[in-house]
């Protein structure tokens, strides 16, 4: 194979792969008829699926703010106990369709994005459940440090029927019983 075909094998190929970063998990739906100036403001992360971009870190916070060409500015922190120091990440966020689907690109690093897809959302906005393109990103975000019991088996009970694994979960709202977080 000549060096050119093997160079458009490579671009459709980091292609695919991107286009995948940014896919849904199947059996995931976005949240539709959704408000973003709803959504932005401050979120306390509760639980995650632990990444090494976050592990380690507590009283983790995601703020999101409207730029003026339309994206999301996006300001993840949280508090690293080993090091002793708050870490930041800064991002930007776009719709992959339209603003009224809750599923957004999200990119840390340059022209890479990762899909970012609210699939509950509290009625009033405040409680949010997120994966990202496949079952091994997941997040619990509220807008409050802390849920109530009931909002903990909800979101227990919905990721395992779309099967995420709720043992591999980091809780970092530690008022309900352990019980409850290892069923």
């Amino acid at each position: 194979m000549g060096q050119i075909q093997r160079g458009r094998y490579g671009l459709v190929a980091l292609c695919l792969f991107l286009a995948a970063c940014t896919g849904v998990p199947e059996g995931v739906e976005p949240v539709t008829d959704f408000d973003q100036s709803r959504y932005l403001g401050q979120w306390y992360e509760i639980a995650r699926l632990d990444h090494s971009f976050e592990r380690g870190l507590d009283q983790v916070t995601a703020t999101y703010r409207l730029n003026a060409d339309g994206s999301i500015a996006v300001l993840n922190r949280g508090f690293d106990a080993e090091q002793g120091e708050w870490r930041e990440a800064e991002g930007v966020a776009r719709f992959v369709q339209s603003p009224d689907i809750a599923h957004l690109k999200v990119s840390f690093f340059g022209p890479f994005y990762g899909s970012y897809i609210v699939f509950e959302l509290g009625e009033d906005y405040d409680y949010a459940f997120v994966s990202g393109f496949n079952r091994d990103y997941l997040w619990l975000l509220a807008r409050t440090p802390e849920v109530s019991a009931a909002l903990h088996e909800h979101f227990l009970e919905t990721i395992t029927e779309l099967e995420f694994d709720p043992a591999g979960l980091v809780w970092l709202d530690d008022t309900v019983d352990a019980r409850i977080h290892n069923p």
